[in-house]
């Protein structure tokens, strides 16, 4: 078993940098009868190693249009990132993920090395470069099991698939289709305050010439609405 843990942070839109904290567009709490439509943006930084020997930088902005509905909702991720590293960490699902150990599937020539690069199935570069661009495309959904009361928090399953429109060429994704599901729960601890517990399980498509390993993982947090439109969040995320 594997267990890792990063720390993400969230940056409001020409927001400031800051450690450990994060400000999003739209607070992320317990759905509401109305609008039926949001529209969310967001600026996420995170730094790590992710289970590797090297540094990945990833500044990762999506833009989220949703559709809310009375049992749960639909919406449609479209993210910008950029991403400093040796091509050993790549988005997965808009969440950094080690791939730095998958395995190529044909050997190289005698006498001749793996080709280091930022493609699916390449070595890794032996310094970081910064790459940047449109992301993989991420059509989610929630239901909604049990809504929230003065004991029990709101409790959703929600699934995912991401469509490959990342320059897997330039370690900006995989170049596959990822599909995954899990548990989201969110309670509120007082009128501002929020608390989140998420987990699921993430299939990965391997590309050619890897054999990327699916994933458990679960992130823990803490959030604040500053005001009715922007809501600060601290969490970690993990992987097993």
């Amino acid at each position: 078993m594997r267990l890792g843990i990063i720390l993400v942070v969230v940056l409001a839109l020409l927001g400031e940098g800051g450690t450990g904290w994060a400000i999003a567009a739209e607070a992320e709490g317990p759905p509401r009868p109305s609008p039926q439509w949001r529209v969310s943006a967001t600026v996420n930084y995170s730094s790590g190693s992710y289970g590797t020997d090297s540094k990945t930088n990833v500044v990762y902005a999506p833009m989220t249009i949703r559709r809310i509905f009375r049992d749960g909702d639909v919406s449609l991720t479209t993210p910008f990132i950029s991403i400093s590293g040796t091509g050993a960490v790549r988005l997965v699902g808009g969440v950094p993920t080690r791939t730095g150990n998958v395995t190529r599937t044909t050997a190289a020539p005698a006498g001749a090395g793996a080709r280091r690069g930022k493609s699916p199935g390449d070595s890794s570069l032996t310094s970081a470069t910064t790459d940047s661009g449109l992301g993989d495309l991420i059509l989610g959904g929630r239901y909604y099991v049990v809504e929230e009361n003065t004991i029990l928090p709101l409790v959703a399953l929600t699934g995912k698939i991401k469509f490959p429109t990342a320059d897997a060429d330039r370690g900006l994704g995989t170049g596959e289709f990822d599909e995954g599901f899990g548990v989201e729960l969110t309670k509120s601890l007082s009128d501002r305050w929020l608390a989140y517990l998420d987990g699921g399980y993430t299939l990965i498509g391997d590309a050619p010439g890897t054999d990327f390993r699916n994933q458990w993982w679960y992130d823990v947090g803490i959030g604040y609405d500053v005001t009715d439109n922007f809501h600060m969040t601290s969490y970690g995320v993990g992987y097993l």
